[in-house]
């Protein structure tokens, strides 16, 4: 039975679920953005026995404690957390399993302290340099100040309805329109829990979308300093030197085929949106490329693996952005053969 628990830390007190009288080997989970640890319950349920799965909300998610998001820190505030969770459960080195936001905030705890982790495991992972502003496959920045990334991305009715707590679908930009859209390829069966846990997410400038200044380069706005989105973006967050850690646990990358969030052909880059059209004013592919997300991480884990590290990559035909909710039984037996 899934158990939700509190603990207070060096840090903040954190919620996290985990199943009642497991012991074993620690697998922790960790969600993406706009969402909660409630997207990793069934996969928790799944795991043997001898794994002790935990799955913690970040802070601004779930019942973790909201504090503020330092985003000039990149997505640190959230992978000290998890560090800091580790050190008060004296879990010793665990598994790691990011997904989405989740996964950069893994590949910095990675980055960070690699004699914790015994393996990571990347489910569409946002890409090592961030979210939006960049292109090429060492993400260099579009403009100096990072515009098209961060805070000022978010559609402000999603971010509106998000904060109303909106649970039906009549607008498209509801959460539960994003969810069957965008979240996963074909709606789920269950989807009240998942609409559940996203209308979880705190909003407001230290949180969701975090806040936003103004740019002179297309589309007009740059990341700021504060909240979710700009942890990601380039300006402040950067993991090309993966390669340089020691030791290098090894790491597995599943991602949905059919993914619109994060792609090279992402449905949530505005420099992507802009070549469609949908957004006015964009200046071309010369001056504002689209971001190519699955490129930039290969490349990274490339030369991890040339650097002497052990990479998988499984791409999973007719899964969009959430595998471990779409192809369960996909992403379990690729987990648990890396967990081996």
């Amino acid at each position: 039975m899934i158990a939700d628990r509190l603990v207070t830390t060096a840090r903040s007190t954190v919620n996290y679920a985990e199943i009642e009288g497991r012991s074993g080997e620690p697998v922790l989970f960790v969600h993406g953005n706009v969402s909660s640890a409630a997207f990793w319950h069934a996969t928790m349920c799944e795991l043997p026995d001898h794994y002790r799965p935990l799955a913690p909300d970040l802070r601004g998610f779930g019942g973790t404690e909201p504090l503020p998001v330092d985003a000039t820190r990149g997505v640190r505030d959230y992978s000290d957390d998890l560090l800091a969770l580790v050190d008060s459960l004296a879990l010793g080195p665990v598994h790691l399993v990011g997904w989405s936001m989740g996964g950069g905030v893994v590949l910095q705890l990675l980055r960070d302290r690699a004699a914790s982790v015994r393996s990571v495991t990347l489910l569409n992972p946002v890409s090592p340099y961030g979210f939006g502003g960049t292109h090429g496959p060492d993400g260099e920045l579009n403009s100096p100040d990072g515009a098209g990334a961060g805070g000022g991305g978010a559609n402000p009715e999603f971010v509106r309805l998000l904060a109303a707590g909106e649970t039906g679908a009549d607008s498209p930009l509801a959460p539960r329109s994003v969810l069957d859209a965008a979240y996963v390829k074909q709606p789920l069966p269950d989807p009240d829990r998942y609409v559940a846990a996203m209308l979880t997410t705190r909003c407001g400038d230290d949180h969701y979308p975090g806040d936003s200044r103004p740019s002179e380069a297309w589309p007009g706005f740059a990341p700021g300093e504060r909240g979710v989105l700009n942890t990601m973006a380039p300006t402040h967050f950067r993991i090309d030197d993966l390669h340089l850690i020691d030791p290098k646990p090894p790491v597995l990358w599943i991602r949905g085929a059919d993914d619109v969030i994060v792609s090279d052909t992402s449905l949530f880059d505005p420099a992507h949106l802009g070549a469609l059209g949908v957004l006015p004013g964009w200046p071309g592919p010369e001056r504002c490329p689209a971001q190519p997300m699955v490129t930039q991480t290969r490349a990274v884990l490339d030369r991890y693996a040339a650097a002497g590290g052990r990479v998988r990559e499984v791409v999973v035909a007719g899964a969009g952005h959430s595998v471990q909710l779409e192809r369960p039984g996909e992403f379990l037996a690729a987990l648990l053969e890396h967990l081996r």
